[in-house]
């Protein structure tokens, strides 16, 4: 009888992957030539921001902490709850957010990142904590242009619930995340090909705007299983 592994082995070969996990090789050139008008690097704000608007969200840049603080006093002063959830971006950490967001009082939840083995409780708690909460700060892997689209993975936000459960979702990234196409996002995703081990960007999140739906009589409804307002915050490489 095959056993697992062998089973597993002639999978992987038949699908030419190795058991290990890297960035795949570049997908060849497109020929998009009448399909898709090609991106400049320099458009790829411009472009993000205004097909964000067109599905509902909001965009902001911030060149330093006080605009960051003025930001979130902005969006959390019209959410009737205290309490907020923060993502394991290391971008949350590295402008201090959850200070920030102590001293404007609210009542934050973190995902601590613990090992996998204690993190059962923990998640039980923090999926609590982010149904209750009415914001969600996280971070992004990718911020992509031609479809105003934030891209966020489990290797950058260990759990993303933080982006999916709150009513209101509010994302900061770095200029040096934005990206032109979708073939630029999957070209540069970590990709594990081990069917054995966990992969750390095993789960990976596009979001287009707001939750929406209109099945119900064609009459279009917000929030109804996911966020009813989306905030991308460009974080200036100066706000530090």
């Amino acid at each position: 009888m095959t056993t697992r592994q062998e089973m597993l082995g002639r999978i992987r070969k038949a699908l030419g992957r190795s058991n290990s996990c890297s960035i795949p090789a570049p997908l060849p050139p497109l020929d998009l030539a009448g399909i898709m008008p090609s991106l400049a690097p320099e458009a790829y704000q411009a472009k993000f921001e205004d097909e964000l608007e067109k599905v509902g969200g909001v965009a902001y840049r911030v060149a330093d902490l006080s605009e960051l603080d003025s930001v979130f006093e902005k969006i959390l002063g019209r959410v009737d709850s205290r309490q907020v959830t923060l993502s394991a971006n290391p971008l949350l950490t590295e402008l201090g957010i959850e200070r920030r967001l102590a001293n404007l009082g609210k009542s934050v939840a973190t995902w601590s990142g613990r090992a996998a083995a204690e993190s059962g409780n923990l998640l039980d708690e923090f999926n609590k904590d982010s149904f209750a909460a009415g914001v969600g700060i996280t971070g992004v892997d990718f911020v992509l242009a031609e479809t105003g689209s934030l891209v966020l993975s489990s290797a950058t936000e260990r759990v993303q619930v933080a982006s999916l459960a709150p009513p209101v979702h509010v994302a900061l990234y770095r200029q040096s995340q934005l990206v032109g196409s979708l073939d630029e996002v999957l070209a540069r995703l970590p990709i594990c090909t081990s069917m054995d081990g966990p992969s750390a960007g095993r789960s990976v999140v596009f979001v287009t705007g707001t939750s929406r739906t209109a099945d119900i009589e064609q009459i279009l409804v917000r929030g109804v299983h996911g966020p009813r307002e989306v905030h991308a915050v460009l974080v200036e490489d100066s706000c530090r």
